[in-house]
């Protein structure tokens, strides 16, 4: 019997497993059985900005309710459509279930979109499923790694490209918040190759100063307790924390040095403030958001398809080395395991240097 998590919308720490009817497929449509997944702070920010940005829309859920998106593998268990076949494996975006049903579109040897009305509206990136018998980006051997770190890595580099391409809007130094989370791993982990210039400062708890200090990624780490520590020069930042209080005294700290405030996730959703930012009468420049699906969309625009690739696919590389084992993987059993570690994503107790994967 299919199986959906459903999490009230007006409180993210409540899921609950709702069985479902087996579905009957139509012509043309593919059910996906749901292998794995991975669960991390991105999956959060997804439903904080869910009504914001439409992630709510890729999955539907009944009223009041949400199914959290998450990246993973999937086979196929049954298909009615002539080009895919049963038994294949996909990795893509999928929910927060046992099973999901698509309708691929643009199917080619390495890969299929799916064509679902309802999911036309939003980002084609979201859209897209591999097919792993062609995928060049396939390592059996690092599934898991790829579920964790592939959709936080690539948003960290599309971040430092852009911020490259603007000449780091003269900064000296990048001060990323959150800086134990995977995405701040992978933009730290990029700038060192690509921006060696850039001074790299990580602000994190005082529980993950040591973690974040022993990934050799930052010039700097620093609680956030100590901000008014930070050197005063010509500085942007990057917000993976979405809290409002540390953004404003960044801001009011650095005045203006600060060329440039970005906004990426919400890991402290409690202080988030109202809009991600940090209310009225704000020092330095007005937070912006960063949208990764448009800037991958002006990446492949301006390099093309096959030179992005190869960028990114040399970048992660090095990140994988980068990271070496900081991060230990741990497997779990079951949706009501991965409604249990969302609720606790949620409410940030889960270990930075743990890697959560869940097999439905």
């Amino acid at each position: 019997m299919p199986i959906q998590v459903h999490v009230a919308r007006d409180d993210l720490t409540k899921l609950q497993p709702v069985e479902q009817d087996a579905p009957a497929l139509a012509d043309g449509e593919v059910l996906l059985a749901v292998e794995s997944f991975s669960v991390t702070a991105n999956n959060v920010t997804y439903v904080v900005v869910g009504d914001m940005v439409g992630y709510w829309n890729f999955f539907p859920a009944p009223a009041g309710k949400g199914i959290v998106p998450m990246w993973g593998h999937a086979r196929v268990a049954e298909s009615r459509h002539p080009d895919i076949a049963e038994g294949e494996r996909v990795y893509g975006y999928l929910p927060m279930a046992s099973h999901l049903v698509v309708q691929p579109g643009k199917v080619s040897a390495s890969g299929f979109v799916d064509a679902a009305d309802h999911r036309q509206p939003m980002s084609p990136i979201y859209n897209q499923y591999s097919r792993l018998a062609a995928d060049p980006e396939h390592d059996p051997a690092r599934e898991n790694e790829r579920m964790i770190f592939g959709p936080l890595f690539k948003t960290g580099f599309l971040i430092e490209y852009f911020m490259r391409g603007e000449d780091w809007f003269g900064a000296e130094q990048v001060v990323l918040t959150s800086a134990s989370s995977k995405t701040a791993m992978g933009l730290a982990s990029v700038a060192r190759a690509k921006s060696p210039a850039i001074r790299r400062i990580g602000l994190t708890s005082s529980g993950n100063v040591d973690f974040v200090k022993n990934s050799g990624l930052y010039d700097e780490v620093v609680a956030y307790d100590d901000v008014g520590s930070l050197a005063d020069k010509p500085t942007v930042t990057v917000d993976f924390a979405g809290n409002a209080v540390l953004l404003r005294r960044l801001h009011e700290h650095f005045g203006d040095a600060l060329k440039y405030s970005c906004l990426v996730g919400v890991t402290h959703i409690d202080d988030r403030g109202e809009g991600m930012g940090a209310g009225p009468n704000l020092p330095g420049p007005t937070p912006t958001l960063f949208f990764a699906p448009d800037h991958a969309v002006a990446l492949f625009k301006e390099l093309g398809p096959e030179e992005a690739g190869r960028h990114m696919a040399t970048s992660w590389k090095t990140f994988l080395a980068d990271i070496g084992n900081a991060i230990e993987m741990k497997v779990h059993d079951g949706l009501d395991a991965a409604a249990s570690i969302f609720a606790k994503m949620v409410g940030g107790e889960v270990d930075p240097a743990t890697g959560v994967i869940i097999k439905p």
